[in-house]
């Protein structure tokens, strides 16, 4: 199984980053859109995971105790290279400490620390291997959105399912972020 860890959004977010997406998208854009259904903050991708794996990821998770986490979305970028445009998301040290307790957590169970540091966001669209196409993306935000705060009360470990239509999510397990 194909699994990460994440913070699903806030009905808020969501609906302001649609109404964002619905806006910017525009036909032959050369861009696949991401399905609201899907978006998330990931926080650690595990990728391939075998059932052992998966127990022992899910025993140490609930083994942690730590507040909810304010999350503040800010601004939409790109990075070129990975051809992706996102919403960022503010770096605070309740999303660090989060992160960071994860990683420790999971790696009791085999997995490894990513080498990039922690760019908390939502994948919003990838390009079709058009890079040009998010260069003309970026053309049309006049300005940054200015986002609804909200307060993560959980985090999710979500298992993935890749097909020619984009990934498809399930989540296997969902862990309370209520004292700290």
């Amino acid at each position: 199984m194909r699994l990460f860890v994440a913070i699903p959004l806030a009905a808020k977010g969501i609906d302001e980053l649609s109404a964002i997406s619905r806006r910017l998208k525009s036909g032959g854009d050369g861009l696949r859109w991401t399905a609201p259904a899907t978006w998330h903050i990931t926080l650690q991708f595990l990728g391939e995971t075998s059932r052992a794996q998966c127990e022992c990821v899910v025993a140490s998770l609930h083994e942690l105790h730590l507040p909810p986490v304010p999350i503040r979305l800010e601004g939409l970028g790109c990075f070129e290279r990975a051809g992706v445009f996102f919403a960022g998301v503010k770096v605070s040290p309740e999303l660090v400490l989060l992160e960071e307790c994860v990683v420790a957590a999971t790696a009791l169970c085999g997995f490894a620390a990513e080498t990039r540091p922690f760019q908390p966001h939502i994948t919003l669209a990838r390009s079709k291997g058009q890079r040009q196409s998010l260069g003309e993306l970026k053309t049309k935000i006049s300005r940054q959105p200015e986002f609804t705060r909200f307060t993560a009360g959980e985090f999710l470990l979500i298992e993935s399912f890749l097909g020619p239509g984009g990934s498809r999510y399930e989540v296997r397990a969902r862990f309370p972020l209520n004292s700290g």
